[in-house]
């Protein structure tokens, strides 16, 4: 998912005339509404018993996902990058629990969760496109105004 070499820049300060690799990915700033997987259930062994225990997701982690799984970029997401976001969730609930915070950043930045991250993906979000309609604009005819006030 990540783009190798240098953070990109923009046109006005691009000084080579070498064309970039990698074009920009403008995507539509609307939250993405498309089908997503949800969370699965999540198990820890019981160091005790060493038996497997279903846990529940932290609710940090739960709003974490909601906002993360509708970011307008994930309609590019495939598969592999919707499964790669779950284990960043797993990531995430341990984070909360205590743990893994610099796993975490390199994780979210992979996933573009940031504008600095985005812009080093070549990811741009853009204003929607309005519909065009085909109804010309109610403008009155010259030739009439000037039959009427001569």
């Amino acid at each position: 998912m990540a783009v190798v070499g240098r953070k990109p820049k923009s046109d006005k300060e691009r000084r080579n005339r070498v064309a970039p690799v990698h074009d920009w990915a403008e995507v539509e700033d609307i939250p993405y509404t498309g089908e997503r997987p949800r969370l699965p259930q999540r198990f820890r062994t019981d160091p005790e018993t060493g038996t497997s225990v279903r846990v529940s997701w932290p609710a940090r982690t739960k709003g974490w996902w909601d906002i993360v799984s509708r970011m307008p970029h994930c309609r590019l997401w495939s598969a592999s990058d919707w499964e790669f976001a779950i284990e960043t969730a797993e990531v995430h609930a341990r984070f909360a629990e205590g743990t893994n915070a610099t796993e975490l950043r390199i994780r979210q930045k992979l996933l573009g969760t940031t504008a600095d991250a985005r812009r080093d993906l070549r990811i741009k979000y853009v204003q929607p496109k309005t519909a065009k309609t085909d109804q010309p604009a109610d403008v009155v005819n010259i030739d009439d105004y000037r039959d009427l006030y001569g």
